[in-house]
């Protein structure tokens, strides 16, 4: 167990006396290997931001959210999160594999929230992800002696507390969120005012084609064919190496009965007609897994899953495959709902990469994509499966009888950002979430193994659905 060399060099100039901690998780307290109590209250990271006059760098309790409006308020300044090339840069110059919370490794000034002053002892992120630097509160005193000092962090417990309401509560939080933005010309009951796109007629005529059991193959591809894009779209997926399919795929019906099938195509044709309903954001956060990509991966990665659990504890693969294809698509609706307040979100995102956006998104707004998203899905009619996998997916907790799609969804997220592939930085999973789905993890690890083995093919689909 070891910290980098430049961090111990930094340290060792400084005469600052530390000890080094690690523990593979940071959500509970408990014993590290060297005997010591890690506190998640007390580990200490650092967000490095920008603006024109230069580099500052944050320290801040890395159970906290970044306030950038309270920061950039309280310094006078305009900051933004630095660039990847930025921070890349630094961790290349200074042997790290992510930021290292001290102070003095770099030449840029430094803000130190006040609460990292409430603990005995801190631990700061190393540059070596699960090893801190342990400080006595005299010694991190020491250590950030020359940097200022403010109040600019909120703790992310409340947020997501507040996030793990009931369902049949979402509509009167959607509500209150609107009424809270009249100055923004919103005026009215989000049905009239938000002007939210009615269901797109491909996806509906797709719906009703889900409920027919006398619906066939040739039905399926009159549907599809009526949309030379999604027509494309699922004839170019059913071409990609990913399946492997012999010889050329020349039709929808093609590819429905030589490669995909008939519950695969349905629900891929109608997770794209509703991805392609909404555009995506013009100023998203930068730093994150593309939409298409995001959306793409998962899918695959819930669809092996799947195939992975016992046959007789299986849930719909089409289905699943479907929720995974939709789990982003709060996104796109917050981007098309909130305007105003999506570059505010897109901002706050980039400098919490810890933080789940959906704590961001109930931090800025009161209610999350997920809830919103649940709501239009419901609106929309869609299948009750898929309304329960958008709304519950941030709850590794969640039971019920469709409890299976949210459990999927959020393993194969978290297994996807374990391998950079996401939107944030990956959280613990239970083991009763494993118990649930019948999984092993070594099981679930080598499902999203086989999807991270075809990346590239997955990526060229998403660059194609990004098109």
């Amino acid at each position: 167990m070891a910290i980098p060399a430049s961090v111990q060099k930094c340290l060792d100039l400084q005469n600052i006396s530390y000890d080094i901690a690690a523990d593979s998780t940071i959500h509970t307290a408990e014993t590290t290997s060297t005997g010591d109590i890690l506190d998640p209250n007390a580990i200490v990271k650092l967000v490095l931001l920008q603006d024109s006059l230069g580099m500052v760098q944050v320290l801040m309790p890395g159970n906290c959210l970044l306030d950038l409006n309270g920061l950039c308020e309280l310094l006078g300044r305009s900051l933004q999160a630095a660039t990847a090339e930025e921070s890349d840069k630094i961790k290349k110059r200074h042997g790290l594999e992510m930021l290292a919370a001290v102070p003095k490794l770099t030449e840029f000034s430094t803000i130190a929230d006040h609460c990292l002053f409430e603990k005995p002892f801190v631990f700061l992120e190393s540059g070596v992800p699960g090893i801190y630097v342990k400080l006595a509160q005299d010694q991190f005193k020491r250590a950030v002696a020359e940097s200022d000092l403010g109040s600019f962090s909120t703790l992310i417990a409340p947020y997501v507390t507040q996030s793990n309401n009931k369902f049949s509560d979402d509509e009167a939080k959607i509500t209150k969120a609107v009424e809270q933005f009249t100055s923004l010309r919103i005026k009215q009951r989000l049905e009239n005012t938000l002007e939210l796109p009615p269901m797109p007629d491909t996806a509906e005529r797709i719906i009703k084609l889900r409920v027919d059991p006398d619906a066939g193959v040739s039905e399926l591809a009159s549907v599809v064919e009526t949309d030379p894009s999604l027509a494309a779209q699922v004839v170019s997926w059913a071409s990609s190496p990913y399946y492997a399919a012999p010889g050329k795929i020349t039709s929808v019906q093609d590819a429905v009965v030589r490669v995909l099938g008939f519950d695969l195509v349905i629900n891929l044709a109608l997770g794209l007609a509703l991805g392609k309903s909404l555009a995506l954001p013009q100023d998203g956060p930068r730093g994150i897994t593309p939409y298409w990509q995001q959306a793409v991966f998962t899918a695959a990665a819930t669809e092996q899953l799947v195939k992975a659990m016992p046959k007789g504890e299986r849930p719909a693969i089409g289905m699943a495959y479907l929720s995974g294809l939709l789990h982003n698509f709060g996104y796109l609706v917050l981007g098309f709902v909130f305007p105003p307040h999506f570059t505010l979100i897109s901002r706050l995102t980039e400098v919490n990469e810890h933080v789940c956006p959906s704590v961001i998104d109930e931090y800025l707004l009161g209610l999350t994509r997920e809830q919103i998203s649940a709501w239009l899905m419901k609106v929309w009619h869609m299948p009750e499966e898929i309304v329960t996998a958008l709304r519950w997916q941030q709850d590794a907790a969640y039971e019920d009888q469709y409890s299976p799609y949210p459990n999927l969804l959020f393993l194969s997220n978290q297994l996807l950002r374990q391998q950079g592939i996401g939107d944030c930085t990956a959280q613990p999973i239970p083991d009763e979430l494993y118990q649930r789905l019948h999984l092993e993890p070594d099981e679930a690890f080598e499902a999203i193994q086989k999807t991270v083995d075809n990346a590239d093919h997955l990526q060229t689909i998403a660059r194609n659905l990004a098109k």
